[in-house]
């Protein structure tokens, strides 16, 4: 028996333990009409249905014709049916949907349209045949040599029906276009039009499509339909054009049932629903990604979800979730899109040999990085392939589900048990920043315990030491000498000691490192090596960005040392006052820089470039170009390149001008600091190359991880601050304290952010994110305040006036430097 066969008597299973068959005296136990049969719940019947498939079981026959069964009213293909009833109608299309609308309102009475909607819209079989762009030719009456026993003719209708359908290994195959479909969409929207201003026929609707889809997932799930015939995507197609999906008709039992059939659909079948929705349009694509939004939102809020019963187990969530991805992808594809462009990436060479982890039984935690999404590696589009999206990425992110998934729980899904449990990170999309930033947060700490366990089993066999961190001794005076020779070292010897928890030393001070000092030495780093008397990077006055300096003097060793720091930072939590273009980041992720590119970092050429593109003039007469180009170097002195061989004789025109600029730009981002770039590169996957990183953030989010938040709320900051020692919020000191805090400029802001923190800037999520401690520091007195950047905690004497703690904390604000014991 073909698929098609064994769908069709699967479907009757489940009719038989739903519905019955109408005999009351019926003697067959698995028939709901057996006086001894205990009724069963949908998902409870679709799956004993399954069974009784599997053995063979009795199957009644179904009883006569009956409106109430939408089965049987549509297997009525008597000649003899009235008109008036349309039961001969098996199928939809415009014409025939506006007829019956027609004969409706002329009799004052919609129940026969009611009746047909009810019966095409609980059929899979009538549904994918419906709303044709070539409609299909009527079944012919049925002969009188055919079989009566009504189980023979079902099975002998669905063998045939089954071999007119292609083999599964053709069906996708044959298909020209990925995106051709046989439904017409514009008519399938026309009827929605008019039949959805019918309460009665939404009713009707929302009552089948609850019928319809447990049939739905026994045929994705168990028959494979779709490799049978692609058109079962019709069904989709046709059914997600109902514009009402987000009302709440819908929420409650249809659409997360529908939803959870749609997920079921194989990766080419979603691949081809979202490239047919990248043609649609913004408005479409926003209207499919609400309805997803909105079942979610409502699921989320409708219950209650803890450390027992997570959201991350509700299968409502989780299927508009899934769907909510065809979508997303769907927003990149009818976007601008770069799918070429990327940087070359090293592929590290496979050994043999067993690392500790996998002796160990870890190797599920410590692998690199996360497989590649099937739906995008079956579009071939990534995110960070996307320019600029239909929608903007924002509405792809639920707060509702931000603020109940427990990211502790759903970081040990992603990494250990992806196969039997679903990780939102798996669709990092509905994440915000702050949450994905915890999940990274956990990724990092259990690598740094693992370096821990791992460093004290090998003291214990060597009989050494066990260093359990990262140890980085430094002086002031010389910490890039210092810290570059130090981390050349472990780079070169141990590079996973990188993995381990930095743990710095200023030499000939007090300060235990708890976070603080880190702080600090990543920051006089920075200011290090950024200093323009170095000259390892330009420093744009207008746009008040860094770039790359491409006729640099340094080795790559201090350009490696960069990447390090920035990885260090992430893998260490720690904010960095760092001032790079948006295109450094889409390098780091694998992205080339391209024209568009040079708008943020190099504006002024850029602004030359588009005119160039959009002079509507003579180009080669007028702006009398070459393939040559002229920079400055190191000392400012112009230099000459061809981005062509024997460029000063290629002239540009109006024919080539797109090349020359895609030449130029390809030269200044990319050819010019490719030295400097790769070795920056290069440091920083030493830290991060095994980190979701890549697969969770898109560019911009990673610089937000690295630099934090630009925007300083201090009110959020107060309304999150706790107080210790004695103090509360309606201490009078805490009162003046914020009032003169509130007073401050912007600079005088950022420093005593410093002074607190150890850095000045606001963490990913803002400074409501910023857990800050106020501490009594004894009654009044002279003393400055003081403060443990480690804690994030401010120390603050009980200052007799508010004048006086205005001048003690700008004093000791201005003037911090340095760590020592209290």
């Amino acid at each position: 028996m073909n698929r098609a066969a064994a769908k069709h008597l699967i479907e009757r299973y489940f009719q038989q333990l739903t519905d019955g068959c109408g005999n009351g005296d019926c003697t067959n136990e698995c028939c709901a009409s057996c006086r001894d049969f205990r009724p069963l719940d949908k998902n409870l019947a679709a799956a004993k249905a399954l069974e009784l498939f599997k053995i063979n079981a009795k199957l009644c026959n179904p009883p006569p014709s009956s409106e109430d069964d939408p089965d049987d009213r549509m297997s009525e293909t008597e000649p003899g049916s009235t008109k008036e009833d349309f039961s001969d109608v098996h199928y939809l299309t415009e014409n025939t949907v506006c007829g019956i609308l027609s004969f409706c309102e002329e009799q004052g009475d919609y129940s026969a349209l009611i009746r047909v909607v009810g019966r095409i819209f609980s059929s899979s079989e009538a549904l994918t045949k419906s709303f044709r762009k070539d409609e299909p030719v009527a079944p012919k009456n049925r002969a009188p040599s055919e079989p009566t026993d009504v189980v023979e003719q079902e099975k002998q209708s669905a063998e045939t029906a089954g071999a007119s359908c292609a083999a599964p290994d053709e069906g996708l195959e044959e298909m020209l276009d990925p995106c051709e479909v046989t439904v017409d969409i514009g008519a399938v929207r026309r009827v929605y039009d008019r039949i959805l201003s019918l309460d009665q026929v939404e009713s009707a609707l929302v009552n089948a499509l609850v019928y319809l889809t447990p049939n739905m997932e026994l045929d994705l799930e168990y028959l494979d339909v779709y490799e049978t015939s692609p058109d079962y995507l019709n069904i989709f197609i046709i059914v997600l054009e109902n514009g009402n999906l987000h009302s709440p008709e819908y929420l409650e039992t249809a659409l997360p049932q529908f939803c959870k059939a749609m997920s079921k659909l194989p990766v080419a079948a979603l691949a081809r629903l979202s490239r047919l929705w990248s043609r649609y349009g913004l408005a479409h694509i926003r209207r499919m990604t609400e309805t997803f939004q909105q079942l979610i939102t409502f699921t989320v809020v409708s219950n209650d979800y803890d450390g027992e019963n997570l959201v991350n187990d509700d299968a409502a969530v989780v299927a508009a979730t899934q769907c909510l991805k065809v979508a997303f992808y769907a927003s990149i594809l009818g976007g601008d899109v770069d799918v070429e462009h990327n940087e070359d990436e090293e592929e590290d060479a496979e050994s043999d040999e067993l690392t500790l982890h996998e002796l160990l039984g870890e190797e599920r935690l410590y692998k690199k990085g996360p497989p590649a999404d099937p739906l995008e590696t079956e579009l071939g589009v990534r995110p960070v392939d996307s320019i600029r999206p239909l929608l903007p990425y924002e509405d792809f992110v639920n707060e509702s589900l931000n603020e109940v998934v427990e990211m502790d729980k759903d970081f040990t899904f992603f990494k250990v048990n992806a196969e039997t449990k679903f990780s939102f990170q798996s669709c990092p999309f509905i994440l915000s920043v702050v949450t994905k930033n915890q999940g990274l947060y956990y990724d990092n700490r259990i690598r740094m315990y693992s370096e821990r366990r791992l460093t004290a089993l090998y003291s214990m066999v060597q009989g050494q030491q066990p260093n359990p961190f990262l140890k980085l001794k430094v002086r002031r005076d010389h910490i890039i000498d210092d810290a570059l020779v130090r981390l050349e070292m472990i780079s070169m010897e141990n590079p996973s000691d990188l993995k381990k928890q930095l743990f710095v030393e200023f030499e000939g001070e007090q300060g235990v490192d708890e976070g603080g000092v880190s702080k600090e030495f990543f920051q006089l780093v920075l200011e290090e090596i950024f200093n323009p008397d170095i000259g390892m990077f330009s420093y744009d006055d207008d746009t008040k960005l860094f770039w790359f300096n491409s006729s640099s003097l340094e080795n790559e060793a201090q350009y490696t040392l960069v990447g390090l720091v920035l990885g260090l930072a992430i893998y260490n939590n720690c904010i960095l006052d760092v001032h790079f273009p948006m295109v450094v980041y889409r390098k780091l992720m694998g992205k080339k820089g391209t024209y568009l590119d040079l708008s943020d970092c190099h504006p002024s050429l850029f602004q030359s470039l588009k005119k160039l593109l959009e002079y509507g003039g003579n180009v080669e007469e007028d702006m009398m170009l070459t393939y040559q180009i002229s920079h400055t170097d190191l000392f400012g002195n112009p230099m000459l390149h061809d981005l062509k061989e024997e460029g000063d004789q290629i002239p540009v025109t109006a024919d080539n001008r797109q090349e020359f600029v895609d030449t130029y730009a390809d030269y200044i981002l990319n050819k010019s600091v490719e030295r400097q770039f790769n070795a920056f590169r290069k440091g920083f996957l030493m830290v991060t190359k095994e980190s979701p990183l890549k697969y969770l953030f898109r560019p911009e989010e990673v610089e937000m991880l690295i630099c934090g938040s630009r925007k300083l709320d201090f009110e959020a900051l107060e309304k999150t601050t706790e107080y210790d020692g004695g103090y509360s919020k309606d201490s009078q000191i805490v009162k003046d304290f914020w009032e003169t805090i509130h007073s401050f400029g912007e600079e005088q802001k950022r420093l005593f952010l410093q002074f607190t923190t150890g850095t000045d800037r606001a963490p990913v999520g803002g400074l409501g994110k910023l857990k800050m401690i106020i501490a009594k520091n004894g009654s009044d007195t002279d003393r400055l305040p003081t403060s443990h950047t480690c804690f994030n905690a401010l120390l603050l004497p009980e200052y007799s006036s508010k004048d006086k703690l205005r001048e003690r904390l700008l004093k000791a604000i201005t003037y911090a430097k340095g760590f020592g014991m209290l």
